[in-house]
């Protein structure tokens, strides 16, 4: 089987036309401006709405563009850095913690790549705090932090009454947090985390999912789903390299 030059490879129509689009945005649309309807796009550049969709979808990933319920397709402002990764090396929920936990709920069914990292087995029950993450009075994640239902001692249902979520982080505050560690990877938002977002179901989104370790093994497992058409991820106080989606 043959190969092929990149260098003589023709660019896909609908790229020219995401960069054409690009140039348009800086040069004619303001930051919160509606772009014109698919119908009108299409016609303007001459290119059938498959084509105009997959370069608009481009654009949208590289944090160009937002969709808005009920709005449209909007110029998006420059994505803001959100620290991932602050010096603390702290649990969940401890003091300047910037998430907000809204509510918990003990379990046993969890995605199966959360059970192997908690090492959890069938019938194991887990607990699942829902948090949330704003900025500037803007959603910018959310957040399923896993633990496992044995590290949290029965005391803790003793909490403030609605205060679920707290008594689980207060019971990791009570641990010694030996080490974590953490993956970053582009994903689509889920309708769940799109509601909470102010985002579509499928929209663009980067996943982070942090590992905590204590005793020995993993003692939670966080999932943060963050907006990757506002955000700009840093990971370290003094880090000057930030992670862009796209």
């Amino acid at each position: 089987m043959g190969t092929t030059q990149l260098e003589t490879a023709p660019e896909p129509k609908y790229w020219h036309l995401k960069t054409v689009l690009s140039e348009a945005l800086d040069s004619e649309f303001a930051v919160g401006e509606i772009l014109p309807n698919e119908r009108e796009l299409a016609a303007r550049f001459g290119v059938a709405r498959a084509t105009l969709r997959q370069a608009l979808e481009q654009l949208e990933l590289e944090g160009r563009l937002q969709r808005r319920r009920g709005v449209g397709t909007t110029v998006a402002p420059p994505r803001m850095g959100v620290a991932v990764d602050p010096a603390r090396h702290t649990w969940p929920g401890a003091p300047g913690d910037d998430w907000q936990p809204l509510d918990a709920v003990e379990t046993e069914t969890v995605p199966a790549a959360v059970a192997r990292l908690l090492e959890s087995r069938p019938g194991d029950r887990v607990h699942i705090v829902r948090r949330s993450r704003v900025t500037g009075g803007q959603p910018v994640a959310a957040e399923l932090l896993y633990v496992s239902s044995a590290l949290v001692p029965a005391r803790s249902t003793l909490a403030p009454l609605g205060a679920p979520a707290r008594a689980v982080l207060n019971a990791l505050q009570e641990r010694e947090l030996e080490g974590q560690d953490r993956t970053v990877e582009l994903g689509s938002a889920r309708a769940e985390d799109a509601k909470e977002l102010d985002r579509l179901p499928g929209a663009p989104v980067l996943v982070v999912t942090t590992r905590y370790v204590s005793g020995g093994r993993t003692a939670a497992v966080a999932v943060s789903t963050y907006r990757a058409d506002t955000c700009r991820l840093t990971f370290g106080e003094s880090d000057a390299v930030a992670l862009l989606a796209g």
